[in-house]
């Protein structure tokens, strides 16, 4: 599993997060004590920023075909993946998008990725 966003751990639990002032959003895929569902298997509780014993940004980065990615999303087998060298002759080299300015994000073979880590912002 990839992650690229805001943990928290909140007594002792790790959940997915999102600060927001002086309160952090804790999001769960199940049921919970005082935790209300937003969508289908999405489930929220809003707990202040004192409470929260750790709060992190996390990213998963890898290497595909030598060159530095983080990873922003998995899908059946397949990665999207944003390219981290800076040098847009590579990226367009790649065949990757351009996504945005300096911005270049493709979907790469998940068994071709390698060094896939976790990594805390």
């Amino acid at each position: 599993m990839s992650r690229d966003g805001y943990v928290a751990r909140w007594r002792g639990r790790e959940y997915q997060a999102s600060p927001d002032g002086e309160d952090v959003r804790l999001y769960q895929p199940e049921p919970g004590e005082s935790f209300e569902e937003v969508r289908p298997g999405r489930f929220v509780r809003v707990v202040p920023a004192a409470e929260v014993e750790d709060l992190a940004y996390v990213r998963t980065t890898c290497t595909w075909q030598g060159q530095p990615f983080i990873v922003l999303a998995e899908h059946e087998g397949w990665l999207r993946v944003e390219y981290t060298g800076g040098r847009w002759p590579v990226a367009r080299a790649m065949g990757l998008e351009a996504f945005d300015f300096g911005v270049y994000q493709g979907w790469a073979p998940a068994n071709e990725v390698v060094d896939l880590r976790e990594k805390r912002v």
